[in-house]
């Protein structure tokens, strides 16, 4: 997302005088998906499945993903990629996973993201995040090259994992936000992540962009957007010092439609990257979609999950789900991952 979108404008915009606000919400619990998003005006579109393909065909095929998966020159072009990979614990998961990019309607790309699956202290580990940039993309393009750097380098990270995720996020903040320049101070980013490790699935999350799992063909959050008319958000700005007010949307300090963030460093203490952590079991879940909030905008939980289901390869469900996004209005960046789990 860009300085002039949905979620920052001028600090001068002031509340309508002709339209009352809404009233604050309390944030949903984590549980099946409760359509708390904006719901789409089309019904779902059931993705149709691929016919088999002949030999020469399946190997036609897999050279046009290699190519794919080769960042394309045209910096409007939808960029997608994957692979496959394993993950050690009582249970082998094998992973499925893809990604999928596009500026879209936007004049530039602010959305980052990161797919990684290396070995820490001897076991294997997933990191995937989706970063999305407002006021530029350079906070986005800092957490993609630093922050699971530095939760894998943190000395805690296997044994206590939350607590590593916590410092590691404010360490990254820390470390963004002393060598900024100062003419730029109103750069920030969200940060969706999901790290696996051994059986264990952890979300964590610092903004609107959202993390959510497929559990028994039923959509299932893994994270809750950080805004500022959530109640708990609201009241942990204004016992900060801060303030909330209506400029189109709710805005911290009038001027950020988020309450939490990466950056942002005019907005501190009142705008955080203090994130909220989820802890799930792998085994019982089907996959993971981690998208920006170009997706979450035009799609609902449950219909991005039944795209998804319709579609085995995770490339060509992240395709998908940009495509559709795109197709149903979607005014912003849009970036997407999908991983899939398969236990053997």
């Amino acid at each position: 997302m860009d300085a002039k979108d949905s979620t920052t404008a001028s600090s001068t915009a002031a509340p309508s005088s002709t339209t009352a606000p809404p009233q604050y919400r309390r944030p949903p619990r984590l549980a099946e998906d409760t359509n708390d998003v904006k719901p789409s005006n089309q019904p779902p579109i059931a993705a149709q499945k691929p016919e088999p393909l002949s030999e020469p065909k399946q190997k036609k095929e897999q050279e046009r993903k290699s190519a794919i998966a080769i960042p394309s020159k045209d910096p409007d072009a939808l960029d997608s990629g994957g692979g496959i990979s394993f993950l050690g614990g009582s249970k082998t998961a094998r992973l499925n996973y893809g990604y999928a990019s596009f500026k879209g309607k936007r004049a530039s790309m602010e959305d980052f993201f990161e797919t990684t699956v290396s070995e820490v202290d001897g076991q294997m580990v997933g990191f995937f995040g989706v970063f999305d940039g407002h006021g530029g993309s350079r906070t986005a393009e800092y957490l993609k090259n630093n922050l699971f750097r530095n939760l894998s380098g943190h000395p805690g990270f296997m044994k206590d994992t939350k607590t590593a995720i916590v410092e590691a996020f404010r360490r990254t903040d820390a470390d963004y936000l002393s060598g900024e320049n100062p003419q730029q101070r109103d750069a920030g980013s969200t940060a969706s992540t999901a790290v696996m490790l051994g059986d264990r699935l952890l979300v964590a999350n610092v903004g609107d962009s959202r993390v959510v799992a497929c559990r028994a063909g039923s959509a299932i959050p893994l994270s809750i957007d950080h805004k500022p008319d959530r109640t708990d958000e609201r009241e942990r700005i204004e016992q900060a010092g801060g303030f909330i007010i209506w400029a189109g949307t709710w805005r911290v300090g009038g001027v950020l439609a988020v309450s939490r963030a990466f950056g942002d460093k005019l907005l501190k203490p009142y705008v955080v990257a203090e994130p909220e952590i989820q802890e799930e079991e792998i085994d019982g879940v089907e996959f993971i979609i981690i998208a920006s909030d170009g997706l979450w905008n035009v799609l609902s939980n449950k219909d991005a999950v039944g795209i998804v289901q319709e579609i085995t390869d995770a490339e060509a469900a992240c395709r998908k789900l940009v495509q559709e996004s795109y197709a149903r209005g979607s005014s912003d960046n849009i970036t997407c991952i999908v991983v899939r789990f398969e236990n053997r």
